[in-house]
């Protein structure tokens, strides 16, 4: 039987017809004219395309022109480029139907659909959610709250509420907590804007020391607030707390740094705590995925060296779900009434009968099973992340895999924009690590990260990618790894 064109195209590297004109140059005008040749079908998926040398010798363009064509185009999904496979078309490409549309328009249009495959950090498994048990616990709760519970609500939130998560933090947590110290929010976010509010009218001031990668939101938050923030260097050990000066409070995920995944070193602990009672300073917890450990010991709260000089926060947003819009802060005492006064008598508070059933949740024991079946859950999506890259990647080292949700994906130097930008147009949503990095932390040798160039980190953490591994769903998370995989750089 006669081999179709496009197998043998695919299997030697297709001869290429390409008008080379309009604006540009000669390279703009080939990456224009390789898009065309794909987006109309002429290209079809996974077809083979000449070497460097062939295609300039064939269009008499310099060598370097086809290759940077080519790497521009993978970058933007329409190529891919695997060692010992050769350059070839994108099985995602799809050729016209109907009425003519750009490739920008074609990106927009998948961008409104949303992901594909959804691999940001900091999302649960939404299937996972435990409707039936948190269904348990609301009606109980509804069938025996005190009549009282409807009407106006207390700043601090409901008691039950705090007696249950005073017990369980104390328990899980090694936090020393008493419900009167404890003051019920809407989430992490939520607590940063009653401690810092609006100018000199917030509970706490700046200068703030933050670790220098971490949430870009909560920055802008703090910026908004008129809070100058400080960067502290990282390295394998946690944020260089040995810095701190003058600052009036710092910010650290001490159980879990986010994003690199490392606890903050024992002796950083306690230098934290020296610093804070020295210069009568406070320091805030983000007790950040603090339940999720897989291959260490549990890492007891920050707050337990010192209750008087940290200020505990945690939320149900990893745990259970971001929908609750539930949290928590254990204050010092001396914190307690301006951060009610701050909540004010008729604030948007979260819910009093979501507040009752995540009480009857916790003390039901349905909250401590929920963790440790996701704790499970989350350590064998970890593992099949691992074993794919291994397969398929070997030459990408994962790192911060002990604990949480996502892992850190190192990159060769300069490959991170294309990657992302790469995986975007194959429906993959990540984040790459500059995403994260506070723009006081600089990119130089250090970039303010460590020692200097041997100290493993490099220009700032170096090039990377923020995978999250809980998110997708279960039958959808093997198709998200093979597509990762697809779009990571060659060794």
């Amino acid at each position: 039987m006669t081999e179709s064109w496009v197998n043998y195209a695919a299997r030697i590297g297709a001869d290429l017809h390409l008008e080379l004109s309009g604006p540009g140059g000669r390279r703009a005008a080939l990456i224009r004219a390789l898009r065309e040749a794909v987006h109309s079908g002429r290209l079809a998926p996974g077809t083979r395309l000449p070497p460097y040398r062939s295609l300039a010798a064939d269009l008499g363009v310099a060598r370097n022109t086809v290759a940077d064509a080519y790497a521009e185009l993978v970058a933007e999904g329409w190529l891919t480029a695997r060692q010992g496979s050769g350059t070839r078309v994108a099985d995602r490409a799809e050729p016209l139907r109907g009425t003519v549309r750009t490739p920008v328009n074609v990106g927009r249009a998948a961008r409104a659909r949303g992901p594909r495959h959804d691999l940001r950090q900091g999302a649960p498994d939404a299937s996972a959610f435990p409707r039936a048990a948190w269904a348990t616990a609301y009606r109980r709760a509804l069938q025996d709250a005190p009549s009282e519970a409807f009407g106006p609500g207390d700043p601090a939130g409901r008691r039950e509420l705090r007696e249950a998560l005073a017990e369980y933090l104390a328990r899980a947590r090694g936090v020393r907590a008493e419900p009167d110290r404890i003051v019920v929010c809407s989430g992490f976010a939520h607590a940063l804007r009653l401690l810092f509010g609006q100018g000199a009218g917030g509970v706490l001031r700046g200068p703030l020391g933050v670790e220098a990668y971490g949430l870009e939101f909560h920055r802008k938050l703090l910026s908004a607030a008129g809070v100058r923030t400080i960067a502290l260097p990282l390295d394998e050990d946690g944020a260089r707390v040995d810095v701190l000066g003058r600052e009036r409070a710092v910010l650290l995920t001490p159980a879990h740094q986010f994003p690199t995944g490392g606890p903050l070193h024992p002796e950083r602990r306690a230098a934290v705590i020296d610093w804070a009672r020295a210069r009568g300073a406070v320091v805030l917890e983000d007790d950040y995925d603090g339940e999720f450990r897989y291959d260490r010991r549990p890492v007891g709260a920050l707050q337990g060296l010192d209750p008087e000089r940290v200020i505990h926060i945690g939320s149900v947003s990893k745990s259970l779900s971001p929908a609750l819009r539930l949290g928590w802060m254990v204050l010092p005492e001396r914190y307690v009434g301006p951060v009610l006064e701050a909540k004010g008598e008729r604030e948007g508070w979260a819910s009093v009968l979501d507040q009752l059933a995540l009480a009857e949740f916790i003390v039901s024991g349905s909250y401590d099973r929920h963790v440790r079946h996701m704790r499970q859950r989350y350590r064998r999506r970890r593992d099949r992340l691992v074993a794919a890259l291994a397969a398929h990647a070997p030459h990408v080292e994962v790192t911060g895999l002990a604990a949480g949700l996502h892992a850190v994906l190192r990159l060769p130097p300069g490959t991170e924009w294309s990657t992302v930008k790469a995986a975007a147009w194959q429906g993959i949503a990540l984040d790459g690590l500059a995403a994260f990095r506070h723009p006081a932390a600089g990119t130089g040798a250090d970039g303010g990260l460590g020692d200097g160039p041997d100290d493993g980190l490099g220009d700032g953490l170096g090039d990377g990618l923020v995978v999250g591994y809980a998110a997708p769903a279960e039958h959808a998370y093997g198709a998200a790894l093979e597509a990762l995989c697809g779009v990571l750089p060659p060794g």
